[in-house]
């Protein structure tokens, strides 16, 4: 064995190690590292949330629960600025519910909408983010049936939060999970990532950037349809790349199947004007968050077949195979750069995006 090798099986246990800790909050007070999606997110939602609440319906930690032949998810948007290229808070509370429940494999029926609103909000502003909700829901199909409306005082809010939850059917005998990749899978990316979080980012105006770059917000259940259509029974997982990014859902996908997730670098899509906003920012893209992007784990023989029904749909037209699924390291991402190094694509500990969903 060679000190090269000794080393890094080394660092691989310490690792593991780490990861069988029993999750512990060691903060005493939330920060917004806590609801950026990465580590800390983790932390919480398993030592606090999953702690409280265990249950065999919340225990995987999906995008949503199933339920029977029904799927069930619920989410909330804070996003800022609430009006951003290629979207607002509205149109994003929608699309981001209904892929919740198609990354479930079920077909999105009904939404519930729950405001909070800051005492001297424009109205204006507000029936502008009901138009985008309502222009999202019908091109997704569906209709939002109930909901509610709470006030605070002024300075106790950003404008407008939203908190949505949704009903689908589960039409298919397809039951996904982040625990059914196997060693030999592929590992699909829908499109170009990155693009939500440097958009939002650059929206707020905080950094001497310019950039032609739009939110790819849209709702997913389309393509997906399409995919599980086109390749019954061989697509293992789904999941959008939101908080986190692409990064944080294969981290999660590999830590739920106890294997390995290996990707190629110049095989992940990223459009140039987003790789430029990155550098610039020190960001990786794969930690940036997507809105209109899934992530598909399909058995190797259906990968022509997966890609080719993304292909058929414009939000998936820039679909790509970016690595597979492999046996060891069990519970780590890996990336084969481009300069032939492989290095670990771990969760962040940080947010360098707070506040983009």
């Amino acid at each position: 064995m060679s000190p090269e090798t000794s080393a890094e099986e080394k660092v691989l246990e310490r690792i593991e190690r780490a990861r069988r800790r029993a999750a512990r909050v060691r903060e005493e007070h939330i920060n917004l590292s806590h609801g950026a999606g990465g580590r800390a997110t983790h932390t919480l939602v398993e030592a606090v949330f999953l702690d409280a609440f265990r249950n065999p319906l919340l225990e995987p930690l999906e995008d949503g629960a199933v339920i029977g032949e029904l799927a069930f998810t619920t989410d909330s948007f804070v996003v800022t600025p609430l009006f951003f290229p290629g979207g607002n808070i509205g149109d994003l509370a929608v699309n981001g519910t209904v892929n919740d429940l198609a990354m479930c494999g079920a077909r999105p029926r009904h939404l519930s909408a729950g405001f909070i609103l800051e005492e001297g909000f424009p109205v204006a502003d507000l029936r502008r983010v009901t138009t985008a909700m309502a222009a999202a829901a019908r091109a997704a199909g569906v209709q939002i049936v109930t909901g509610d409306t709470k006030v605070v005082q002024r300075g106790k809010a950003d404008g407008c939060y939203i908190t949505t939850a949704g009903i689908g059917t589960l039409d298919r005998r397809t039951r996904l999970s982040a625990s059914a990749a196997r060693p030999g899978d592929v590992v699909i990316v829908s499109g170009p990532v990155g693009e939500h979080g440097i958009t939002v980012m650059l929206a707020r105006g905080e950094l001497d950037i310019e950039a032609d770059v739009a939110s790819d917000t849209a709702a997913l259940a389309e393509p997906v349809a399409l995919l599980l259509d086109a390749c019954e029974g061989q697509v293992r997982c789904l999941r959008d790349a939101t908080r986190g990014g692409v990064a944080t859902v294969l981290n999660e996908i590999a830590t739920a199947s106890d294997a390995a997730v290996v990707l190629a670098e110049d095989a992940i899509p990223v459009r140039p004007v987003v790789r430029g906003a990155c550098e610039l920012l020190g960001i990786d893209p794969l930690y940036v968050a997507c809105e209109g992007r899934m992530v598909a784990v399909v058995a190797e023989p259906a990968a022509d077949a997966a890609l080719a029904a993304l292909r058929s749909h414009p939000l998936g037209s820039g679909a790509a195979v970016i690595g597979r699924i492999g046996d060891d390291p069990a519970g780590l991402v890996l990336l084969k750069t481009a300069f032939g190094g492989t290095r670990i694509v771990d969760v962040l500990m940080g947010d360098p995006l707070p506040r983009i969903c």
